[in-house]
């Protein structure tokens, strides 16, 4: 069915094209027949206006971008709430992007974007920021990272403090005990896995009688951390770690579901195991999991003031980077 345009409508109402014009955004200016009219050829004829066409004549769209590094992970799932209410508060739509931990999947979200004129970008990038982004951004798209943030603060930035995040929770292990610790996560190229790591061998280093293992997983998912638990549960009992820290609350699933496959391996009583992200599944799977919380809602709120704030600013912008702090939330996984 072809669409109908501007001009017949006008035909069929019998007015100028800038008069239907005036009916579809400014009302007011028009006669209330000459409206009626108007109203009644757009009904005829099926008429439905392109709000985006009419938007990037304007300037941008009333769009903003969002590319997550996975879309299945809850935590994710809840920033990209937390930045849909706060862009609905504006009268801004939200298009989400799923990069899967894939480059080129990225790079082709954000041409995509580039191309619709998008209001901002918000994004969670795989790896260190390259080109692309300030590319992006020189061309005229704000741009604000989610989940991270740059050593030299050259682009707008809401994040948690990873390397803390990493600490607390090998922290809270040894502080139960445990000296055998394998922190679980991959690809080291993911950012956030190496913070929460380099937190986690800080903890250590304070401790000269624990050691700690690193296990690297293709992927954040539960599949992976069920592969990890089941090489776990084959080993002898005196070559397994006492403890598990792994690098999202996915992960940590996946492993607890291996090791409790049999029930040869008890959680907490031979292996202590914490997550990281504290998402809903945490305090309901089968052994409530001990977790590092992240505000995943006020990260995705907040990276929406950035990014209205970038968009406003002038080329005197000074970019703003806000880093939260995690929490531990101790559950039964680990004793709790």
């Amino acid at each position: 069915m072809a669409t109908v345009s501007v001009r017949e409508v006008a035909a069929r109402a019998g007015v100028s094209v800038g008069t239907v014009s005036n009916v579809l955004n400014r009302p007011a200016k028009v006669s209330p027949a000459t409206v009626e009219r108007v109203q009644a050829a757009i009904s005829d004829l099926g008429f439905v206006r392109n709000d985006a066409a009419r938007q990037l004549r304007a300037g941008r769209s009333r769009s903003i971008g969002l590319v997550v590094l996975d879309v299945a992970n809850p935590f994710f799932t809840d920033v990209a709430r937390g930045a849909e209410d706060r862009a609905a508060e504006e009268g801004l739509t939200l298009l989400l992007g799923n990069s899967d931990e894939n480059i080129d999947r990225e790079s082709a979200y954000l041409d995509l974007f580039e191309e619709q004129r998008v209001h901002g970008v918000l994004i969670s990038p795989l790896g260190e920021v390259g080109d692309r982004l300030v590319r992006l951004r020189a061309r005229g798209t704000p741009t604000v990272l989610v989940d991270r943030q740059t050593a030299d603060h050259s682009f707008s930035s809401v994040a948690v403090d990873d390397v803390a995040g990493g600490h607390l929770a090998a922290k809270h292990l040894v502080s139960i005990g445990r000296t055998r610790i394998a922190f679980v996560g991959g690809p080291q190229g993911i950012r956030q896995v190496a913070d929460r790591l380099e937190g986690a061998r800080q903890a250590v280093r304070e401790h000269p009688n624990v050691s700690l293992e690193v296990i690297s997983t293709e992927s954040l998912s539960v599949l992976q951390g069920r592969f990890v638990g089941e090489q776990l549960r084959a080993r002898n009992p005196a070559d397994r770690p006492d403890a598990v820290f792994a690098a999202n609350d996915l992960l940590a699933i996946g492993v607890l579901q291996a090791l409790s496959m049999l029930g040869d391996v008890r959680v907490p009583e031979d292996v202590a195991l914490i997550g990281y992200d504290d998402i809903a599944f945490a305090a309901a799977a089968i052994v409530p999991l001990s977790s590092i919380r992240q505000p995943s809602a006020l990260i995705g709120h907040t990276a929406v003031d950035l990014l209205l704030r970038e968009a406003a600013g002038g080329d005197d912008f000074v970019h703003e980077q806000i880093e939260f702090q995690p929490e531990l939330i101790v559950r039964e996984s680990t004793g709790g």
